[in-house]
């Protein structure tokens, strides 16, 4: 039997290999038992079998190896294929502890670890070979498997310690000694479930607290313990045997790497990494993972030290340290002479770790979806949080995932560590095989062309400009002689008036201060030799705008701001792009400038200048915002409000950017600036509402049953007319639908009318309470019924009868212009309809154009123009004074009340100019006076937003907004008096 032919027809290429192994395999069946008989296999009902047994015997010679000297391996999964054709990683914690816990010595461990090591090696080989496992399935099968056998080793070894050194025992301060367990943290891929068929595994030994054993034959302190401990589960884990390895452990990533303590306590991690932590500790801190041991601690020790791996700010410094690593492995490479290392070598495996990890660095801190693990995970966070193109994510997927697979159909030939190609025809036409490829020049075409993607998006994320062939320009060397003080100071004045520069004087002074000043010698050097670099960058793309000496003087301060964040001069530096959009946008706008210069963070935004100028839709602000929470625990609200704060900088930055280079209209600046406002009142109402509920439970409707949640947020004003301006407050009205005297559901329960009080003032101090990033919105609440001596929260049943017996004329003005803007929409769809019964009541025209008029008039003489320009003449103020915004606004209104009992179609809109189109339509006023009146309006609130923009108050000359003004004066004339 000895001599036959592998029974099905397989590829020329591998039929001698596959043929050597199934003539040992027929001779090893004979003499072993004469059970195995290979007959059996040549069924013609296992044809398939066969197929799958060929194709890993051809790709994997310790596969084949296994099955020769274990066939009951093969005709095991010949009666049951159920292991290989399901992917249930868990059960290796359960299969290897029933394998381990009726053994008695430390040998015996490590031969029960081996065996079940390489079955379950040549089972994981199998699928991936036969494509039966996805990538994903393969690493995720060999972490599990990884995890299980020093899990269960641990386990074992500790036991054993105990009984001869004793217990470690330690605590928190003035608490009772507790037994300490070992925490394992797995690294690099093993932290990210992404082994491969051979990876070493990367290994950091801690523990929670310093103490000493009890119940030894002596006392021993905890770090000897579990150093002895440690040293046992490497021997029992690494060392080759008769039965081989289980995983080769490397231990270098420990704090201090060798030379380091081989485990160490929590508090001595924590204070390394704060104070000695380098750069690649933050790369290898990525991967980072409690894998065996006292998980739980091992999460929260992570959770201590992730402030130290993803920076709270921007942190563009990441790439200089991510580059210095690539230029070490890449001279390591050429002196080794691994250029066709498909990990190392250029274009491989660790340039797309590298891309991924540095969004990680820079963004993580802040965006708390890059903080995964799985590089494939992080793909597609870049690819949904638009960090990088789709087409750039898709390629550099399919690049990993063919490298990877590429890496695994080169290991599993000797189940060696290697990335480096073949250099022999044999093992060549072997990986080719398992590849999938007809020949191994295919598989080089295809190799080459995903290598050169990786190349491509690497030099566009992460290579260093200096080593590209860069179109762009140099900084003039004369800007780095003037920053070195290497010029006379007539040199110097003499420099910037060539270069452009009309306030010669300011500029020169400004930048002297800067570059002589205190601050300057305080910061570290890094910080001062990223500020060199940055200073002749900044100088050479000022000089490019139309007014220089203003966009110097407006960017000083935010480099003055940054002096200790320097990495945010780095995020310039990177990107050209970003820079030149600053400085033309700070140009034009001081408010930009200011918005900046208070928070740096908001640099971020100019590294996609696509979405700079172009709003999203309301829903996709509403998506945006409600994964940038997901992220965050539901009990830190310091965090919440945080990201809400910054949520809605970015964005009405974008505002002012689209506004500033003129490509947002009007009415689309209002609309993106009432949905900034929308989508963040939901999840403030949601999270004060979560907040609540969980310390008191939920209230009860009037029926009895929960509410969900019953409370609606009222806009009025400019939210509720869609018509929200930079820096505008908002006009709130709370109002509930909660049982009266009925308490909450919950341990602590509160009367519905405290529990809706309190939601309100949960929601208040959200949004105005000032954290690092400001506040996020003033909220103006004296619109509620009864005004300042009101119920912060209305029933509806009050807010109801208040509007329909007792509100002033004033107050069915503004109620036009309400709308409910966040909670529950049952009860939002209640309150427009009494919206528009309250609006359809028929009134008195003389009584209600009196009422109007009056308030009109009272409003104009406390808040209407009182300055004068330089010449003293009177100055007009865009919203206040006769003809202006609040005199259309107030026209509307008195239209609205006066005929909307005969035309109730007219209280639809909230917003002056469809109220105006409405109007219209119904024939109250003519179309030549709603055409007068939109152009009007539309001109004053454009100008009034240009004027917020430029940090200035609402104040023009007359002559500038005629003959708008004279045209609402008219109209008012006409119809008010």
């Amino acid at each position: 039997m000895a001599s036959m032919s592998f029974p099905i027809e397989i590829s020329p290429a591998v039929a001698p290999v596959v043929n050597r192994y199934w003539q040992a395999f027929c001779t090893n069946c004979e003499q072993l038992a004469p059970q195995f008989s290979s007959a059996t296999l040549s069924a013609p009902l296992n044809h398939s079998f066969l197929r799958q047994l060929a194709n890993t015997w051809a790709g994997s010679d310790f596969a084949a190896e296994q099955c020769i000297h274990h066939p009951e391996l093969v005709f095991q999964w010949l009666e049951n294929p159920e292991p290989l054709l399901h992917f249930e990683p868990e059960r290796h914690h359960v299969q290897l502890s029933e394998h381990i816990q009726s053994i008695h010595s430390e040998t015996e461990l490590m031969r029960v670890l081996r065996v079940y090591r390489n079955r379950e090696m040549v089972r994981i080989i199998w699928r991936d070979l036969n494509r039966i496992a996805t990538l994903q399935q393969t690493t995720a099968d060999l972490s599990a498997m990884a995890d299980a056998c020093v899990d269960q080793a641990l386990l074992w070894l500790y036991q054993d310690c105990c009984k001869g050194l004793g217990t470690p025992m330690g605590c928190d301060p003035g608490q009772e000694p507790e037994p300490q367990q070992m925490v394992i943290l797995g690294m690099g891929k093993h932290g990210a479930h992404e082994l491969n068929l051979s990876s070493d595994i990367d290994l950091i030994f801690t523990y929670p607290h310093k103490g000493k054993t009890v119940g030894g034959r002596r006392s021993f302190d905890n770090q000897e313990f579990f150093t002895r401990l440690g040293q046992r589960l490497i021997k029992v884990i690494d060392s080759n045997t008769a039965d081989g390895f289980v995983f080769r452990v490397d231990m270098r990533l420990r704090p201090y790497g060798s030379s380091g303590a081989l485990a160490m306590s929590f508090s001595a991690m924590e204070q390394y990494y704060q104070d000695q932590g380098r750069d690649w500790e933050r790369y290898a801190m990525i991967k980072a993972r409690p894998v065996a041991g006292d998980v739980s601690a091992g999460e929260q020790l992570l959770q201590t030290l992730k402030p130290f791996t993803f920076r709270r700010y921007i942190d563009f410094g990441a790439i200089t340290a991510l580059r210095d690593m690539k230029k070490l492995i890449q001279r390591e490479v050429k002196r080794k002479g691994m250029e066709t290392n498909i990990k190392l070598g250029h274009g491989g495996i660790r340039e797309i770790e590298f891309i991924a990890q540095s969004f990680q660095l820079i963004h993580g801190g802040r965006d708390r979806s890059l903080q995964c693990q799985a590089l494939l995970d992080v793909l597609n966070v870049l690819k949904e949080a638009g960090h990088l193109p789709e087409q750039a994510t898709d390629e550099l997927r399919e690049a990993y995932i063919y490298l990877r697979n590429l890496e695994h159909a080169i290991q599993a030939l000797k189940d060696q560590q290697t990335q480096n190609l073949p250099d022999f025809e044999e093992p060549r036409n072997r990986v080719a095989y398992s590849m999938g490829h007809p020949d191994w020049q295919t598989l080089q075409q295809t190799l080459d062309k995903h290598k050169s993607c990786v190349v491509y998006h690497f030099d566009h994320v992460i290579a260093d400009p200096d080593e590209q062939d860069n179109d762009q320009p140099t900084p003039s060397e004369c800007w780095k002689m003037f920053w070195d003080k290497e010029l006379s100071e007539e040199d110097e004045i003499k420099l910037l008036a060539e270069k452009g520069f009309t306030d010669v004087n300011t500029s020169h002074n400004r930048l002297r201060a800067l570059r002589d000043g205190k601050a300057i010698t305080r910061v570290r050097r890094q910080s001062r030799e990223r500020l060199d670099a940055f200073i002749p960058v900044l100088m050479e793309q000022v000089i490019t705008t139309e007014a220089p000496d203003v966009c110097l003087n407006r960017l000083i301060p935010l480099v003055e701001s940054v002096l200790r964040r320097t990495a945010y001069l780095v995020l310039l530096m990177e990107n050209p792009r970003a820079l030149d959009h600053l400085c033309r946008l700070c140009t034009a706008s001081p408010w930009i400038a200011e918005q900046i210069d208070r928070h740096p963070a908001l640099l971020d935004e100019f590294l996609n200048v696509g979405t700079l100028y172009s709003p999203p839709k309301r829903a996709e602000l509403a998506d945006d915002l409600r994964q940038q929470l997901a992220h965050i625990p539901e009990d830190d609200l310091e965090s919440q409000m945080e990201v809400l704060r910054h949520f809605k900088m970015a964005h009405v930055l974008r505002v002012a950017a689209a506004q500033t280079a003129g490509t947002l209209p009007l009415m689309k600046e209002s609309d993106y600036l009432t949905w900034i406002a929308e989508v963040v009142l939901e999840q403030v109402v949601d999270i004060a509402w979560r907040n609540l509920i969980e310390r008191h439970g939920r209230p009860v409707a009037p029926e009895g049953k929960p509410c969900n949640p019953g409370f609606i947020v009222i806009g009025y004003g400019k939210l509720g007319g869609i018509e929200l301006g930079p820096g505008s407050d908002l006009d709130l009205v709370f109002v509930h639908d909660g049982a009266i005297n009925q308490e909450t559901d919950g341990d602590r329960p509160l009367d519905s009318g405290t529990f809706f009080t309190r939601l309100g003032q949960r929601i208040i101090h959200i949004l105005t309470t000032h954290t690092a990033s400001g506040s996020l919105y003033e909220a103006d609440m004296r619109l509620r019924p009864s005004g300042s001596s009101g119920l912060l929260v209305s029933s509806m049943a009050a807010f109801e009868k208040y509007q329909m017996n007792d509100a002033w004329t004033w107050e069915h003005q503004a109620l036009i212009r309400a709308r409910a803007v966040a909670g529950d929409k049952e009860l939002a769809a209640r309150f427009e309809t009494l919206r528009k019964q309250t609006l359809c009541q028929a009134r008195d025209r003389t009584t209600l154009q009196n009422d109007v008029a009056a308030m009109r008039l009272k409003m104009r003489d406390h808040l209407g123009s009182k300055k004068n320009d330089d010449d003293g003449n009177p100055l007009f103020h865009l919203k206040h004074d006769k003809g202006g915004i609040v005199d259309i606004e107030f026209l509307m209104q008195y239209a609205v009340l006066a005929y909307a009992s005969n035309h109730p179609g007219i209280t639809r809109y909230t917003d002056n100019i469809r109220i105006s189109e409405s109007l219209e339509q119904s024939n109250i006023i003519s179309h030549e006076q709603g055409k007068q009146l939109r152009e009007a309006y539309k001109f004053l609130r454009k100008a009034s937003h240009s004027r917020a923009f430029l940090n200035e108050r609402s104040f023009v000359s007359p002559a500038l907004v005629e003959p708008f003004r004279s045209q609402v004066s008219n109209l008012w004339q006409d119809w008010m008096e």
